[in-house]
């Protein structure tokens, strides 16, 4: 497991090269000038030029893809347009608060949508059964911003049981965190009872049932270890959806968070930020698939590397 974890890795580089081309020149084709926006609407042609000349923006793609990707070897991620300050600086405080916010989503999601899954699944046919997936479908169903809007109506403004947003103490995550992970937490259940359902007919279930095994070690041990596999995919390509996600609920709860960093630095045409923060969210992505591999061989003694 040793040699492919270190092929994985290194395989992530020119992958993360493709991803910087692409991230350096998407968010030049934004409609927008960077200089115009710190200038201002008084600002003259002259003062604007002076701005892109300052910034480095005059010159051509090339040398300033060559530029920033030579400062990135060296661990300098560059200088936000809007206020001269260091990305790195920027980006440092923010981080702990949407890895926080992430974590508490996909915790309480996996923990949830597993419980419902195999209890749906257990209870094929039957009333929780039609209550877990009814849950999952309109989980599924409702976008995470209108979530937590109503999330925020009902527990903040009518109950006045917690913040509308920001995070003055620890109950300010948890709106966030509930609008985050709904999603998450419906698509688990789903593929745990099917993947449940799966393994439950299988012939090794019946053979453990014929040896008079406990029902409670034949679904925990023998049906759910297997569909652990999926259970773990799912999980590894949903925290990138999460991860998206954060944009979009950071926002709504006034967080300030990486996913709202992103926004308002693409609003501001802030290009060293928004490169730093859509790399970063994808080596994220990547390293998050990478453990997901390597818990596979870790929960399945079968499955192999080659």
């Amino acid at each position: 497991m040793g040699k492919y974890v270190v092929k994985r890795v290194l395989s992530m580089i020119p992958l993360m090269f493709v991803v910087s081309i692409i991230v350096f020149l998407f968010i030049r084709l934004i409609p927008g000038d960077p200089a115009r926006m710190i200038g201002g609407p008084t600002a003259t042609a002259g003062e604007i030029a002076a701005i892109r000349s300052q910034l480095g923006l005059d010159q051509p793609l090339i040398p300033q893809f060559v530029q920033w990707l030579g400062g990135i070897f060296q661990g300098d991620l560059g200088h936000s347009f809007t206020n001269n300050t260091s990305v790195v600086e920027l980006l440092a405080p923010r981080l702990p608060i949407t890895m926080y916010l992430t974590i508490c989503s996909i915790t309480w999601s996996v923990i949830l949508g597993v419980i419902i899954g195999v209890v749906a699944a257990v209870n094929r046919g039957r009333a929780l059964d039609l209550i877990g997936m009814l849950i999952a479908i309109a989980g599924i169903s409702l976008p995470n911003f209108w979530l937590g809007l109503q999330l925020m109506q009902i527990f903040a403004v009518n109950l006045r049981l917690l913040p509308t947003g920001g995070l003055t103490d620890w109950t300010g995550y948890i709106l966030p965190s509930v609008a985050m992970g709904a999603g998450i937490m419906c698509i688990l259940a789903r593929v745990t009872r099917s993947s449940m359902i799966e393994n439950l007919g299988k012939d090794y279930i019946r053979t453990a049932r014929a040896k008079g095994l406990p029902e409670s070690r034949v679904i925990m041990v023998h049906a759910f270890k297997n569909s652990s596999i999926d259970i773990i995919t799912v999980t590894a390509l949903q925290i990138g959806a999460l991860i998206a996600g954060s944009v979009v609920v950071e926002t709504v709860f006034s967080i300030p968070g990486l996913g709202r960093l992103l926004v308002d630095s693409i609003g501001f045409r802030d290009y060293e930020v928004v490169q730093a923060l859509i790399l970063f969210f994808s080596f994220e992505y990547m390293a998050i698939n990478l453990i997901a591999d390597v818990l596979y061989g870790i929960i399945n003694p079968r499955v192999r590397y080659e």
